[in-house]
């Protein structure tokens, strides 16, 4: 229980340390955010907990096939907001079209083989 703790602490701390610099700096709280933190602890703490390598390949290139249906998010909010949508509607509708994304290339690497 105090691992599980531990890995929220650390992992919370990151995520409140990038929205805290995006309030002085946008560019900068954005690069933050950007770097792939989750991705990063995600593979620590599961090494931690298994030390398999095969399951962490598994992980890692299963990461990459998630990362492009989720990038029209980020293209799709900001398009929004600078044409007068309100914030949480703009969220709710970037991560709705990330979600339909990700179903899609779910079908996509079934019906190609790819093993997610």
């Amino acid at each position: 229980m105090m691992y599980l703790l531990l890995k929220a602490a650390i992992s919370g701390v990151l995520i409140a340390l990038a929205s805290e610099v995006a309030r002085r700096n946008a560019g900068l709280g954005a690069l933050i955010a950007s770097r792939p933190l989750i991705s990063a602890l995600g593979m620590i703490w599961l090494w931690r907990d298994t030390h398999d390598p095969a399951r962490m390949a598994s992980h890692v290139s299963a990461t990459l096939w998630y990362i492009a249906p989720s990038v029209p998010m980020f293209l799709l909010i900001p398009f929004l907001l600078r044409n007068g949508t309100g914030f949480w509607l703009a969220l709710g509708l970037g991560c709705g079209l990330t979600f339909l994304l990700y179903l899609l290339m779910l079908r996509v690497a079934n019906r190609s083989g790819i093993q997610l």
